[in-house]
């Protein structure tokens, strides 16, 4: 998959004009459940954040192309979780990994219909737990709601790190400066992180 992401990285430099079609594919592709290991969608975000500092793309359409892609792939998720529930665990790539399925369910019952919400931050969650509402029959209104307001918040973000991440690197900051800003972000993501679990846990 890096090699992948790469070569897709260096097709956005040679042509800024395909990369809302390329961003906006690697998000579909990370969100839709049976791509999802495939695509390297928040690697490719990230990268474009970092290209938005050199000015080869728009950062507005990025994140826009992001974002849509990221719901497309959500909701194409969680209407075959509807439409095909019964055959849905013999079908790769669940046939060979039945554990990232239970997993889902696990995490949807935990966390009922947050889980839509919340895990759009959690990788290894991102496109089961869509396929598992919809497996579950999770009410439309409140799917739709959690998947576009995660994804609107989930691409930005990470197109904004990109750019944070580059400017700083390529900033005249002395090498403290920046490992002081690196941890200071990190910091950053792990609270929002403990803050996500906690509210969902509340619930």
């Amino acid at each position: 998959m890096e090699h992948f992401a790469h070569h897709l990285i260096d097709l956005i430099k040679a042509h800024p004009d395909l990369a809302v079609l390329i961003i906006g594919g690697t998000a579909f592709g990370e969100s839709f459940a049976f791509l999802s290991l495939l695509f390297p969608g928040t690697t490719i975000l990230i990268a474009a954040g970092a290209l938005v500092r050199t000015g080869a793309i728009d950062p507005v359409s990025a994140a826009v192309a992001g974002a849509v892609g990221a719901i497309v792939g959500d909701a194409i998720s969680f209407w075959i979780g509807r439409k095909f529930e019964p055959v849905i665990a013999r079908a790769w790539p669940f046939s060979r990994h039945p554990e990232s399925l239970q997993s889902g369910f696990a995490f949807f019952k935990r966390f009922g219909w947050a889980s839509v919400f919340i895990g759009r931050f959690f990788g290894p969650l991102r496109a089961i737990v869509p396929l598992v509402a919809g497996m579950m029959e999770m009410p439309l209104l409140p799917f739709y709601t959690a998947n576009v307001l995660s994804a609107v918040i989930w691409a930005p973000a990470l197109v904004l790190s990109g750019y944070l991440v580059s400017s700083t690197l390529l900033s005249g900051l002395s090498i403290e400066d920046k490992l002081l800003i690196a941890v200071l972000a990190g910091a950053v993501v792990a609270a929002i992180i403990v803050v996500a679990r906690r509210a969902a846990r509340v619930r």
